[in-house]
């Protein structure tokens, strides 16, 4: 038990600190913060292998490196808003895992990547834009352009977030799968 708990700590903090680090390769960046990267990438994987629990502390964790590493910080609610608990909802695809090892166990691979992945991402991507979007219309307002709701603005600039999550998607339906083929993920009930 002791070595489970001990495994699992260790994917939580690796999972976060790749995530950090794909967070540095940007593909695009926004001109007030924000950017479509891989980072969701390793938080998608441990949720779809470990579960919601563990992935909601990698990616509270991975928030708070990001906020610490690259702060863009106006008060304490925007910060737990834009940071943890944006990157913590990420690992609510965790909810879809016990639909990928069911299909993973038969082999069914096409179905898992409909049935837990795809959903797993549109979850996780919606939960952390609807952070982002209430950071922006609480605390970012002021960039709304003259006349426009900032509502409006904050809906629009946040969107950059189903950029990153297309990305991931393609990129998840690639590594879970591949990693499941080499038992990682069967590995983890032997355990």
């Amino acid at each position: 038990m002791r070595s489970h708990r001990t495994r699992l700590l260790v994917r939580i903090a690796l999972t976060a600190a790749l995530s950090f680090v794909l967070g540095m390769f940007k593909l695009w960046e926004m001109p007030q913060g924000g950017s479509v990267s891989l980072e969701m990438l390793p938080m998608v994987v441990l949720a779809l292998v470990d579960g919601a629990g563990p992935a909601i502390v990698a990616g509270l964790v991975g928030g708070m490196l990001g906020a610490i590493l690259r702060p863009e910080i106006v008060g304490w609610l925007q910060f737990a808003l834009d940071y943890p608990l944006a990157y913590g909802a990420v690992g609510l695809a965790g909810l879809f895992a016990p639909v990928w090892r069911a299909n993973a166990a038969r082999g069914t691979w096409g179905r898992g990547i409909a049935t837990a992945i795809v959903p797993g991402v549109v979850l996780a991507s919606t939960a952390r834009y609807a952070f982002h979007v209430a950071s922006g219309y609480f605390f970012w307002g002021q960039y709304a352009p003259e006349g426009q709701p900032v509502i409006v603005y904050s809906l629009v600039y946040n969107s950059f977030v189903f950029a990153a999550a297309a990305i991931v998607l393609v990129a998840a339906a690639v590594v879970v799968p591949v990693l499941s083929r080499a038992d990682v993920v069967e590995s983890r009930s032997a355990e």
